[in-house]
């Protein structure tokens, strides 16, 4: 008899070398995510956290115009960060890479709308169906109803 499928995150943590290359790649996002908080604007949005070996924390961004701004916050970023996770951070370096633009996100539009017709027929499944449900397909009607005015 074949063994279950495991969850990849189970293999990660269990095996050779892969615990240690998760908890870095988790310990980068977070990083990643609070660099981002501390540098408000739009300068968050072209760097990226891509690497801490030995106490320097390498940051990425796509021009060397945002290199240079994010130099002049080095301070602000590095003292914070040594005062709320990384007490151990001794620098900042900062890199350009082009090819971030590649993989720059884009805002995400929200394409969940509902026709007026899906709507309708929504709303006449609510009048027939009791309950809980019933009254939450009411609400989904209500919602594509209000989504559409605005």
């Amino acid at each position: 008899m074949k063994k279950p499928p495991r969850d990849l995150s189970q293999l990660l943590h269990q095996q050779g070398k892969f615990p240690e290359i998760a908890e870095k790649a988790e310990l980068l996002l977070h990083l990643d995510n609070h660099v981002k908080q501390v540098l408000t604007g739009p300068v968050s949005q072209q760097l990226k956290v891509a690497n801490l070996r030995q106490g320097v924390l390498v940051i990425e961004t796509t021009t060397a115009a945002w290199a240079a701004r994010i130099n002049f916050q080095k301070a602000k970023i590095l003292q914070q960060l040594q005062a709320e996770t990384l007490p151990m951070l001794s620098a900042i370096e900062v890199k350009v890479n082009p090819s971030l633009f590649l993989y720059a996100t884009k805002p995400k539009t929200n394409n969940n709308k509902i026709t007026k017709a899906a709507a309708e027929h929504i709303e006449a499944l609510a009048e027939h169906t009791e309950g809980s449900l019933g009254i939450k397909l009411k609400r989904l009607a209500a919602l594509a109803s209000r989504s559409r005015q605005s």
